[in-house]
Parts: C-alpha cells; sequence; structure tokens
C-alpha cells in the first residue's frame, strides 16, 4: 500500500452514509442491508476506514466484531472500486491484524467467495476442521 492512503479506527471519521451506499448496493454479502442495520454494525463494532491523505476522502472500510480477549470476526471489507488494484484491501486488512495483535486473540475469522489471495498473503489459512463449526441462521 502507498503512502497515498492513511488507515484510520476514528470511528468519528467514518462517512457511514457512504460505507452504507457501499456495502447495500455494491457488496454481494451485504446487498440490500438497511441503513438501521448498518447503523447497528458501526455501533457494536470496532471500524476502519482508509483514506486519501490528499484529499481526505474515505477510500476502503472493514469491521471487527469482537470481545477483545479471545475472538474476532473480519467483516464487510470493501474497497472503492476506483482505489483497487493498489493493495490498498491488503494494506488495511494488515493494519487491522496489527492493531489487534496486542490483544492477543486466539483466533480472528473471516468468511470470503473471492479474495482468498488477499487473505492469504496475511497468514490467514482454511479451517483445518471445518466441520466442527456450526452456524445458526440463514447460510
Amino acid at each position: 500500500m502507498s503512502d497515498r492512503f492513511e488507515i484510520s479506527a476514528d470511528p468519528a471519521r467514518l462517512d457511514r452514509a457512504l460505507v452504507h451506499r457501499w456495502l447495500s448496493g455494491d457488496a454481494y454479502w451485504a446487498l440490500g442491508r438497511s441503513r438501521e442495520q448498518q447503523e447497528r454494525a458501526f455501533d457494536h463494532s470496532l471500524n476502519f476506514g482508509a483514506y486519501d491523505r490528499a484529499t481526505g476522502d474515505q477510500v476502503a472500510y472493514a469491521r471487527i466484531v469482537t470481545d477483545r480477549a479471545t475472538f474476532a470476526w473480519l467483516c464487510d471489507v470493501y474497497v472503492d472500486p476506483a482505489a483497487r488494484g493498489l493493495g490498498l484491501g491488503t494494506g488495511l486488512v494488515a493494519a487491522i491484524r496489527d492493531q489487534l495483535e496486542p490483544l492477543g486473540l486466539r483466533r480472528i475469522l473471516l468468511a470470503t467467495a473471492d479474495a482468498h489471495g488477499v487473505y492469504e498473503k496475511l497468514g490467514f489459512r482454511a479451517l483445518e476442521n471445518p466441520g466442527q463449526w456450526m452456524a445458526l441462521g440463514k447460510q
């Protein structure tokens, strides 16, 4: 990732309307997500934004759901189409990983249909025993 971008976990910097538009209109996992749902997600997660240093505009987003002690789930990773191909997604996830490292989490999970290579570069691997995991709700 170039020095062109800055990563921040300051929730006051988030462009909530923009992130909602990105996710509910373009992200396959969140299509149609209501603004109310997105606001609850913001309020109960650690939120990270990537910002263009020259303009201050938000160009990427990701959030972490965590107990801050043993477990975290990385989700809603989104890079604006105009900023893709610049290493921003990898840089954003690396910054999040590094910020969480002092917490001593046992594991950080994520789900992806199409970005395995991005996450593998950062140390993520397929679950060794996926048969141990279960889910409640829509799949």
